[in-house]
């Protein structure tokens, strides 16, 4: 059984940052892509970052390119997601998920487990 775990969302003002974290469990993950993605208020989910578990190969949304960066502890089965300069419109509900296969995926669809997601409020 996959799990996937997040933590570190919370408060945050605008410029500032923060760090979430993916805890996973239940399978070896180097076939993995995991994932990361969004959903504001009344949006539908949105990819933000992806990163392949083998090779660490990574790929990011346009919208965070440059400011938020992913990358995977394979010791702690852990992947992060490493935010700053965040803006008001990073609001949202962050989710950790994971896609078997080396193929980087884009599409909500094509991921196979989810986390229950962690909030991230950016206050202007």
């Amino acid at each position: 059984q996959v799990q996937l775990v997040e933590s570190g969302g919370g408060l945050v003002q605008a410029g500032g940052s923060l760090r979430l974290s993916c805890a996973a469990s239940g399978r070896t993950f180097s076939s993995y892509v995991m994932g990361w993605f969004r959903q504001a208020p009344g949006k539908e989910r949105e990819f933000v970052a992806a990163i392949r578990w083998s090779g660490g190969r990574t790929y990011y949304a346009d919208s965070v390119k440059g400011r938020f960066t992913i990358s995977r502890d394979t010791a702690k089965n852990t992947v992060y997601l490493q935010m700053n300069s965040l803006k008001p419109e990073d609001t949202a509900v962050y989710y950790c998920a994971a896609d078997w296969g080396q193929a980087i995926g884009l599409k909500e669809n094509e991921y196979d487990y989810w986390g229950q997601g962690t909030q991230v409020t950016v206050s202007s």
